[in-house]
C-alpha cells in the first residue's frame, strides 16, 4: 500500500478513524491500535468479508498498529480445515499480512472455561437444564419480560460441579447449558440470561475430541479480544445490540489493562446477489453453481477465478466507504472497479467469439504478414505484439449485415471498414449455405491503407483473426447469477433460487490471435471490442479456457458522468 494512502485530511476521516484518532490523542489505548479480523471457518469468504478485511487491516496500516487473524472456531459441526486454508489464501491474495498473529478461539478454550468458572463463583452464571426450545420460548418479547429459569437460583457449588461434569462429558447434547445471570426483563433480548456454553459431542478440527462443551460467540468474542490485547473490536452493524453484553462480560470479569471496545459499521450489501453463508452453501451443495469458486459467486475465490484483481476489490472497498447505516451497493460499482483496473493493466488480444469466414480475394495466395498491434494503449511503454494477417480471416458474425439499418457502420455489401491494425476492406459479395445462412464474405483490400501508414478514414473498425493462425479456446460468458436486484424478495413460500438468471453462464468457441500461446491460468486480457477475460485453471496444454470477467460497457461510469 502506498505511503500517501495512509493519511487523509482531518475532515475526510470516517467515523471509525475519528474514534481511533481521538483515542490516540487522549491516551485511551496507551498509543496502540490493535484490530482483528475474526472469521468463522464454516464457509468461503465473500465480497462482504473483503470489505471487513480491508477495513481492519487498513486501519492497522494507517495507524502503524497491528491486526490479528483470529478464527472463531467454536462450532465444530460446521467448520473444517478447508475453510481455514481458503480464508488464509484469500486474505493474502488481497494483499494483507497478519505476520505471526494467527489465532483461534480454540486457543483460549481453557482460559474461557476458567473465566466462566469465575462468573459462576460470583453468582453471575448458572447451569440451566431447559431445552433450547424452552429457552427460546421463555425469552419473552421486547415488550414483555422473559420467564425465569427454574435453575436460575441453583446454588453456586452445584452449578460448579455440574459445569465441570459437563466438560467431562457426563451429559448428552442439549441436556444442559451454562447461562449468564443478567436480567430477564431487559428490553435488550440479548441480555436475558444468554447461553454461554452448550454441550456438543463433536470432533473439533484443531482440538479433536478434547472438549465436549463449546462457547457461544457472544461469550468467546469479547474475552478473546481481551486476551489478545485488542483495542478496537470492529463488527458489522447487526452486532450493535450485542455490545451491552460484550461490555457486561468484561465488567463482571474485572479485566485489567487496556480494555477492548466494540464499534459497529454497516455491512456490505450488494444487489443482484446473496451474501448469506447459508444461502451460498445451499447453492454449492445443491449443485446450482460449480463450487465455492464458481466465477458467478460473490466469494473472493469466485471473483479471483473470474479475473478480479486484489487492487480492484480494494478500490471497491475504498469507494464504498465506511457507513453507520445499512445500504445496498450497486453491483455496477464493483464491475466499474475491475474495468478501471484492467483497462490500465490488461494486455489486448484479438478474439472472435461467433466467427464467420472472410476471404480477401485480391490478397496474395499463401502470403502472411506480421502486423504491429499495441499491447496496451494505456501503457505505451510496453510496446507492441505481432499479429499474423493472411488471405482468409474470421470476423464476428454480427459485424456483417446484408441489409443494414442507416447507422450500421460495420461491414455490409459495397461498404468499407478497417480491419484493426491492418487494411481497409470492401465487401464485394457473400456465399450462402443451403439454408440461406452466410458461409463466406468476399472482400477486396486496399494495399495502400495499411494501418499507421495511411490517413484515409472509414467509420467502422472490426477485429479479426487469421484463419490459419487462430488458437481455439473455450470461452465462458459469465453474467450475474440472479436477474433481480434483491434475490431474497420472494412471495410467501417462494425460494430465492427461483430468481436465478438462466443465462448466467453461456459458452462460446473462441478463435484468438496466437500471441496468447504460453499464457498461464490467471492471466488477464482485454479482448478488443468485446470485454475483459482471464484464463481459467481448467486450461491445459491442449485447450485454453477463458472466463469473461466483465464486458466493456461501464454503466456505473456513465451514470456518474450525467
Amino acid at each position: 500500500m502506498k505511503e500517501e494512502d495512509k493519511s487523509k485530511p482531518a475532515g475526510s476521516l470516517n467515523f471509525l478513524e475519528q474514534i481511533i484518532t481521538k483515542d490516540l490523542e487522549e491516551g485511551n489505548t496507551q498509543g496502540r491500535v490493535h484490530t482483528r479480523f475474526p472469521p468463522e471457518p464454516n464457509g468461503y469468504l465473500h465480497i462482504g468479508h473483503a470489505k471487513s478485511i480491508c477495513l481492519n487491516f487498513g486501519l492497522a496500516i494507517k495507524y502503524n498498529g497491528k491486526c490479528n487473524l483470529r478464527f472463531d472456531d467454536t462450532n465444530p459441526t460446521k467448520e473444517s480445515l478447508e475453510y481455514v486454508n481458503s480464508i488464509k489464501k484469500d486474505i493474502r491474495w488481497l494483499g494483507f499480512d497478519w505476520e505471526e498473529r494467527e489465532y483461534y478461539a480454540s486457543d483460549y478454550f481453557e482460559q474461557l472455561y476458567e473465566m466462566a468458572v469465575s462468573l459462576i463463583k460470583k453468582g453471575r452464571a448458572y447451569v440451566c437444564e431447559m431445552s433450547g426450545e424452552e429457552i427460546a420460548a421463555g425469552r419473552g418479547t421486547p415488550s414483555t419480560p422473559g420467564r425465569i429459569s427454574p435453575w436460575r437460583d441453583r446454588p453456586v457449588e452445584e452449578s460448579l460441579d455440574i459445569f465441570e461434569r459437563m466438560r467431562n462429558g457426563e451429559f448428552p447434547d442439549g441436556s444442559k447449558v451454562l447461562r449468564a445471570k443478567i436480567d430477564m426483563a431487559s428490553p435488550n433480548m440479548h441480555m436475558r440470561d444468554p447461553v454461554m456454553y452448550r454441550i456438543m459431542h463433536a470432533k473439533h478440527h484443531r482440538t479433536d475430541d478434547n472438549w465436549c462443551i463449546y462457547p457461544m460467540y457472544d461469550w468467546a468474542h469479547g474475552q478473546s479480544d481481551y486476551i489478545e490485547n485488542i483495542t478496537h473490536s470492529i463488527c458489522t452493524l447487526e452486532f450493535e445490540v450485542h455490545r451491552p453484553l460484550y461490555d457486561w462480560f468484561l465488567d463482571n470479569l474485572d479485566v485489567a489493562g487496556t480494555r477492548p471496545r466494540q464499534f459497529e459499521f454497516a455491512r456490505l450489501n450488494l444487489n443482484y446477489t446473496v451474501m448469506s453463508k447459508r444461502k451460498l452453501l445451499e447453492l454449492v451443495e445443491g449443485g446450482y453453481v460449480n463450487g465455492w469458486d464458481d466465477p458467478r459467486m460473490p466469494t473472493i475465490s469466485g471473483l479471483r477465478r473470474r479475473g478480479y484483481t486484489p487492487a480492484a476489490i480494494r478500490a471497491f472497498s475504498d469507494k464504498v466507504g465506511v457507513a453507520k447505516r445499512e445500504n445496498v451497493i450497486d453491483m455496477a460499482l464493483l464491475e466499474h472497479c475491475i474495468r478501471e483496473d484492467l483497462n490500465k493493466n490488461a494486455e489486448r488480444l484479438l478474439c472472435v467469439l461467433d466467427p464467420v469466414k472472410l476471404i480477401i480475394d485480391n490478397y496474395p495466395e499463401g502470403q502472411t504478414e506480421e502486423l504491429e498491434a499495441i499491447r496496451n494503449p494505456e501503457r505505451p511503454e510496453e510496446g507492441h505484439r505481432m499479429v499474423p494477417f493472411s488471405k482468409t480471416l474470421y470476423i464476428e458474425r454480427n459485424d456483417f449485415m446484408e441489409d443494414p439499418p442507416k447507422k450500421f457502420f460495420r461491414l455490409s455489401p459495397g461498404k468499407e471498414v478497417r480491419l484493426k491494425y491492418a487494411y481497409i476492406i470492401k465487401c464485394e459479395n457473400v456465399v450462402k449455405d443451403e439454408n440461406g445462412g452466410i458461409r463466406e464474405i468476399h472482400c477486396t483490400y486496399d494495399p495502400e491503407t495499411k494501418s499507421g501508414k495511411n490517413t484515409r478514414k472509414v467509420k467502422g473498425t472490426l477485429h479479426w483473426v487469421s484463419a490459419d493462425h487462430a488458437v481455439e479456446a473455450e470461452v465462458r460468458l459469465y453474467d450475474r447469477l440472479f436477474d433481480v436486484e434483491d434475490p431474497t424478495d420472494v412471495p410467501e413460500g417462494g425460494d430465492f433460487k427461483d430468481n436465478m438468471n438462466p443465462a448466467s453462464l453461456q459458452t462460446a468457441s473462441g478463435l484468438i490471435e496466437p500471441s496468447v500461446n504460453g499464457s498461464a491460468p490467471g492471466e488477464r486480457y482485454q479482448f478488443e471490442r468485446t470485454g475483459y477475460f482471464c484464463i481459467d485453471p481448467d486450461s491445459s496444454d491442449e485447450k485454453l479456457v477463458f472466463n469473461r470477467t466483465a464486458s466493456l460497457r461501464d454503466s456505473w461510469a456513465k451514470m456518474n458522468k450525467k
